[in-house]
C-alpha cells in the first residue's frame, strides 16, 4: 500500500513539475513572440513615418520649409558668385553698405536679389495694369518701371547713408567735447573712447555703435591709429579722418593729446555753428519758390477778384 502510494505520489509530482515547465515555456515563448511582433510593428511604423516625412512638402509647414531652403540656396549662390568678388565695383558696394550701417556678410547678395526682384516685379506689375497693351508707349512705361525698380535699392542706400552721415556730423562735436573731458580727467584714449561711446548711446545710436566697434578692434589687437582710420571709413566724415590723422601725428611727435583734442574740439564746434548759419542764410532763397507758388496767387486773387466782379456786373 505504501509502495503504491509512493509510486502514485511520485507520478503526480513529476506530472505537476512537467506541467509547470510546459506552462513556463509557453509563457516565455508567448512573451518573446509579443516582443518581436511589437518591434516589427514599431519598425514598420518608423518606415511609414519616414515615407510620410518625405512627402510632407504637401503640408503648409513643409512648403514653408522648402521655400526657406530654396531661398537660402539662392542667397548662397548669389553670395558665392557676386559677394566674394574683389573687383572695384564690389569694393565700392561693400563700402556703401557699411556706411549705410548694414554689416551682414551676405548683404551684397541681398542687394542684388532685391534689385532683380524689384526690377522684374515692377515691370511685371506695370505690364499687367498699364493701359495700351502692345504700343510703344506701353513698352516705354514697362521699361521705365523696370529701370526704377533696378535703381531703387541704390536710392535707398544713398538715402540711408545721407541720414546716418547727418547724424554722425551732428554728434561728432559732442564726441570731441566728451573726449576732452575724459582726457582732462586722466583717462587713456582707449578708456575715453569706451566711456564716450556709452554716454552717446541715447543721443546718437549709430555713432555709438561705430565707436563700440572701434573699441572692439583695439581689444582685438589693432593699433589706435588703425582703429580710428576704420572708424573714419565707417562714418564717412572728413572730420573723423582728420581726427585719426591728429591722433597719429600726436603719437608720432610726442605732443600732448589733450591740447590737440581741445583745439580740434573748438574747431568742430565752430564748424557746426558755421553750418547752422549757412542753413539760416540759405532759408530765404529756399522759401522764395514756395512763396511764389502758394502765396502770391492767393494775393493776386484777393486783390483782383473785386475788380473782376465789378467789371463783370457793370458796377465799376
Amino acid at each position: 500500500m505504501d509502495m503504491s502510494f509512493t509510486m502514485f505520489g511520485d507520478a503526480t509530482s513529476t506530472m505537476l513539475t512537467l506541467m509547470i515547465f510546459l506552462a513556463t515555456t509557453v509563457l516565455t515563448f508567448a512573451i518573446m513572440a509579443s516582443i518581436r511582433v511589437h518591434g516589427a510593428v514599431r519598425r514598420r511604423a518608423a518606415g511609414i513615418g519616414g515615407k510620410l516625412g518625405n512627402g510632407a512638402e504637401s503640408t503648409p509647414q513643409g512648403r514653408r520649409k522648402a521655400g526657406l531652403s530654396a531661398a537660402e540656396r539662392i542667397i548662397n549662390y548669389t553670395q558665392k558668385h557676386y559677394g566674394s568678388s574683389d573687383s572695384k565695383d564690389m569694393k565700392v558696394l561693400r563700402k556703401r553698405l557699411v556706411n549705410a550701417g548694414i554689416y551682414d556678410p551676405r548683404a551684397v547678395a541681398y542687394f542684388f536679389l532685391a534689385r532683380l526682384g524689384l526690377a522684374v516685379g515692377l515691370a511685371g506689375t506695370t505690364m499687367v495694369f498699364a493701359p495700351g497693351h502692345g504700343g510703344s508707349f506701353f513698352w516705354m512705361i514697362v521699361g521705365g518701371a523696370g529701370l526704377f525698380g533696378y535703381v531703387m535699392p541704390s536710392l535707398y542706400l544713398d538715402r540711408r547713408i545721407n541720414a546716418r552721415r547727418d547724424e554722425h556730423r551732428a554728434g561728432f562735436p559732442d564726441f570731441m567735447d566728451l573726449l576732452v573731458v575724459c582726457a582732462d580727467a586722466g583717462l587713456s584714449m582707449e578708456a575715453a573712447l569706451d566711456r564716450v561711446g556709452r554716454e552717446l548711446g541715447d543721443s546718437y545710436p549709430s555713432l555709438c555703435a561705430n565707436i563700440h566697434m572701434a573699441n572692439l578692434e583695439i581689444r582685438a589687437g589693432r593699433t589706435m591709429t588703425e582703429a580710428l582710420e576704420h572708424l573714419a571709413d565707417r562714418l564717412g566724415l572728413e572730420e573723423a579722418r582728420s581726427f585719426a590723422t591728429l591722433i597719429q601725428q600726436s603719437e608720432e611727435l610726442g605732443s600732448s593729446i589733450t591740447e590737440a583734442l581741445r583745439v580740434y574740439s573748438d574747431d568742430m564746434r565752430h564748424k557746426r555753428l558755421s553750418r547752422a548759419e549757412e542753413k539760416a542764410y540759405s532759408l530765404p532763397a529756399k522759401l522764395s519758390l514756395p512763396m511764389m507758388v502758394c502765396i502770391f496767387p492767393v494775393l493776386f486773387v484777393v486783390i483782383l477778384l473785386p475788380v473782376i466782379v465789378r467789371f463783370m456786373t457793370g458796377t465799376y
